[in-house]
């Protein structure tokens, strides 16, 4: 299990025309991307949708390693997904294993809700590829700062999004190494039958609270030495922008998705 190599909420550098659009642009067209994935119903315009999601990391020249590694973790969920459909679905007996048969429309269905689960995390993980957390956080706090006049804290909202997306890798590669302190002790999580991987996920789960806890602490005091007070009174050293390119790349989005959802 290696686990250090997680790419996800990472940061690519680059200087592509994807990394340079504005954050909010992206964000929402995130957004928009997950929820026209839930409502595409048919192989074409899935396939639209990940031709324009294909198109997308190579004018942003994410490295076929990266989007590789970033899937990973859904690996097993993806074929657990797959594999729970073919015995679920009508239609045409494909094979038939034990007392269960493999249906024609449950390997259709089933790919194509796997297929849906990889590109949802793929779109995800462009976006934090492609975007700075810092331009994350700013494209949050826009995006949420008519929540504002409801009294609700948009910068503080935003802020906890960015900082849970910049631990992720950190909380990942912690996780690494108490695994394999764990493995230099003897121990073999992972191994074994359901009730014995249930007992090793204690030791391992237990000492991950900790860290967390304990980077939380370092996290709050560090930001109370620098007189961290809230966002109230906060000016930006960026100010976004919007483009012409971001103009351009909604249009592309949203003529994408409808097509998608017309075929």
């Amino acid at each position: 299990m290696k686990l250090a190599g997680a790419v996800i909420g990472q940061y690519f550098p680059g200087a592509s025309v994807v990394h340079l659009l504005d954050p909010r642009m992206k964000i929402l067209a995130a957004f928009a991307y997950a929820v026209a994935l839930f409502l595409v119903g048919g192989y074409p315009g899935l396939i639209l949708m990940a031709a324009a999601l294909a198109a997308a990391v190579a004018v942003a020249r994410i490295p076929a390693r990266w989007l590789l590694r970033a899937i990973k973790p859904i690996v097993f969920l993806a074929g657990f997904t797959f594999i729970f459909q073919l015995f679920l679905r009508g239609g045409e007996v494909l094979a038939s294993i034990g007392p269960l048969d493999v249906y024609e429309e449950g390997v259709r269905h089933g790919a194509f809700l796997a297929a849906r689960l990889v590109l949802l995390v793929l779109s995800s993980a462009v976006l934090t590829f492609t975007t700075a957390p810092v331009l994350l956080t700013d494209g949050f706090s826009r995006l949420l700062s008519p929540l504002g006049k409801l009294r609700l804290p948009a910068y503080e909202l935003s802020l906890m999004m960015s900082i849970a997306l910049r631990f992720i890798p950190t909380l990942l590669m912690e996780l690494d190494r108490i695994i394999k302190a764990q493995k230099a002790r003897g121990a073999e999580p992972g191994r074994g039958g359901l009730v014995r991987r249930a007992r090793s996920v204690l030791p391992v789960m237990v000492p991950l609270f900790v860290l967390s806890f304990r980077h939380a602490d370092e996290l709050a005091l560090a930001m109370e030495s620098r007189c961290y007070r809230g966002g109230r009174g906060r000016t930006v050293r960026r100010r976004l922008k919007l483009r012409a390119r971001d103009a351009v790349f909604m249009v592309i989005v949203a003529v994408t998705i409808a097509a998608a959802l017309l075929v």
